[in-house]
C-alpha cells in the first residue's frame, strides 16, 4: 500500500518540481520568523525534494542539517551554514564537512506524500519518525513537512510508529495540525 502510494506522490512530485516552487520558502521562512533564536534542522534537497534552503539561511538562530549514522538508528544533527563544506554521506546525501552536534527545537522534514491529517509518507527507512520519536520524548520538538501541493494524497498508509507533522508548508501556504 505504502509503495503504491510513495509511486503516485513521486510521480507528482516530479512534475512539480519541474514547474518550480513558487513562493514555497517565502511561506516557511514566514512561518519560521517568530522561532528566531530557536535550533532550526533543516534538509538539503536531493533529486526532486522542493528546497528549504532560502528559509534556512534566513533564519534567525542556529541551523543543523540530517547526518546518517546507521541503518535504524535516528539521525543526529550538524550545524549548517550557506557555506558550509559539504561531502557525501550515507545515501549519497550530502553533508557538512565538520561542525558542532546540536538538537533541533523545529525540524523541516521532506517527504513524499502528506495527508490532511497531518501524516507524511518518507521514503521507507523510518529515520525522521525514530528520530522525532526520541527528540519528543526529551521535550516539545515542533515537525513541519515541506513538500508540493501536488505531493497531498486524500490519506497516507499510517502505522503505529508514524509521527504526526504539526504543520505543512507547500507552494499554496501553511497547514496546521
Amino acid at each position: 500500500m505504502k509503495d503504491q502510494a510513495r509511486k503516485q506522490a513521486l510521480q507528482a512530485r516530479r512534475l512539480a518540481h519541474a514547474a518550480g516552487q513558487g513562493a514555497a520558502a517565502l511561506h516557511l521562512e514566514t512561518w519560521l520568523r517568530p522561532h528566531g533564536g530557536k535550533v532550526l534542522a533543516g534538509y538539503l534537497p536531493i533529486r526532486t525534494e522542493i528546497d528549504p534552503r532560502p528559509a534556512m539561511a534566513a533564519h534567525d538562530g542556529p541551523v543543523c542539517v540530517p547526518v546518517i549514522e546507521a541503518a535504524a538508528h535516528p539521525l543526529r544533527f550538524r550545524v549548517w551554514r550557506p557555506d558550509a563544506e559539504l561531502v557525501p554521506g550515507t545515501f549519497g546525501i550530502d553533508i557538512p564537512a565538520k561542525g558542532e552536534w546540536l538538537e533541533p527545537d523545529i525540524v523541516i522534514l521532506p517527504l513524499v506524500a502528506f495527508d490532511a491529517s497531518g501524516f507524511r509518507l518518507g521514503y521507507g527507512g523510518g529515520f525522521y519518525d525514530r528520530t522525532l520519536e526520541m527528540l519528543r520524548a526529551r521535550r516539545p520538538v515542533l515537525a513541519v513537512g515541506f513538500a508540493f501541493a501536488a505531493q497531498e494524497l486524500p490519506a497516507v498508509p499510517v502505522e503505529p510508529t508514524d509521527q504526526p507533522l504539526d504543520a505543512i508548508i507547500t507552494e499554496r501556504g501553511l497547514t496546521t495540525f
